[in-house]
């Protein structure tokens, strides 16, 4: 997960997210203002050829490129969370899709189906209850008090 650093309520946010994400399992984090070398290449030595998923969520055209070359060759999955403010041409040559096996896909409500499942989820909150996800795993399910 890139998470790119734009205020000092993103700084916040961040360390925030660290410690969550470290609670949950996560061993690895990335500065970008700490990395001599391109991104992609860092990533692909970290995991031996690139990641098996990851999700974009800033929504830099750039950045999802990196996303998507950082997914390794042949199952490597993306997953865009960002959407850009102005709509913008992914920068991707058709060959990494045919020749990588690489997959993109775009996300919405973290995967709820807004048609068919929007209307129960918003009923749930409004009843108190609170559902944590993350990666469409179920975490956490409580009422809140």
């Amino acid at each position: 997960l890139k998470l790119t650093l734009f205020s000092p309520f993103c700084i916040i946010f961040c360390i925030l997210f660290v410690l969550k994400a470290k609670a949950m399992g996560v061993t690895d984090f990335i500065n970008l203002k700490d990395e001599k070398k391109p991104l992609l290449e860092r990533i692909r030595k970290m995991t031996d050829g690139g990641v098996d998923y990851n999700f974009e969520c800033t929504g830099n055209v750039d950045v999802l490129r990196d996303a998507f070359l950082c997914a390794y060759a042949g199952y490597g999955l993306t997953v865009i969370l960002g959407i850009h403010a102005s709509p913008s041409l992914l920068p991707i040559h058709p060959m990494d899709l045919f020749d990588g096996g690489r997959s993109i896909i775009g996300s919405v409500f973290g995967g709820l189906k807004g048609k068919s499942q929007l209307s129960h989820f918003a009923t749930q909150c409004g009843n108190g209850v609170r559902i944590i996800t993350t990666c469409n795993f179920l975490l956490h399910n409580e009422i809140m008090h």
